[in-house]
């Protein structure tokens, strides 16, 4: 087997993260002797939504001042081009994410990120779920490791919410301002949802290529 680590920035309600992670595994699955290691990185895509949410299209419009519909439209139409049944009559509220980051970042220990945060994206992006309510996450969390009573005193640690955030800013202070953002082979870096083809092609890269300094590679 050949091993292969890949860095991914990225949040849980960025739905253009929902693409570019299941493309990535649709990616991988095309190498059957690579043995990936996944490593999640918070982003907070709007760092002042507060704890009780906000409404969708209302706060969309608000920040872009366009209907929230016409984003809604190409951002299906690309998660269809995958196989996701992405659907934003579902999805109706704008969450704070420091508090799924946080469960993110102690589930690498667990041997659980890469799932969890699976179960995170089709929570809020294919059933609904406000993924900020703290009974919704302490219920994912129990499915990926965690004890109940463990998760909800986490998620109600200020001092585990605060070194989340510090994360979060420590990438965004090195430059990325966009997710997803990928790292492959700690060398090179690719940014967006790409096609399934890109990401082979930078997989292929990395394998091949002797250690170098991050560069980025072509879109």
């Amino acid at each position: 087997m050949r091993a292969l680590t890949i860095d991914v920035v990225s949040d849980v309600v960025c739905p253009w993260c929902l693409i570019g992670v299941r493309r990535l595994e649709q990616a991988l699955a095309t190498f059957p002797d690579v043995d990936a290691t996944i490593r999640l990185h918070p982003f907070l895509l709007d760092p002042s939504t507060p704890e009780e949410g906000v409404d969708l299209r209302e706060h969309l419009q608000k920040k872009y001042g366009v209907p929230a519909a016409q984003m809604f439209t190409r951002v299906e139409a690309a998660a269809r081009e995958s196989g996701i049944p992405l659907d934003f009559k579902k999805v109706t509220r704008g969450v704070a994410t420091t508090r799924a980051h946080t469960l993110l970042r102690h589930a690498k220990d667990k041997g659980t990120q890469r799932a969890l945060n699976d179960a995170l994206l089709d929570a809020y992006f294919l059933e609904g779920r406000d993924i900020g309510n703290l009974d919704v996450l302490v219920e994912l969390a129990s499915a990926h490791g965690f004890d109940a009573d463990a998760a909800r005193a986490l998620l109600r640690d200020e001092a585990e919410l605060k070194a989340t955030r510090a994360e979060a800013a420590a990438v965004a202070a090195q430059g990325i301002s966009g997710v997803p953002f990928f790292v492959f082979g700690e060398r090179f870096a690719l940014s967006g949802a790409q096609p399934v083809d890109a990401l082979q092609m930078v997989i292929e890269r990395a394998l091949e290529a002797p250690k170098t300094p991050i560069e980025i590679a072509p879109e």
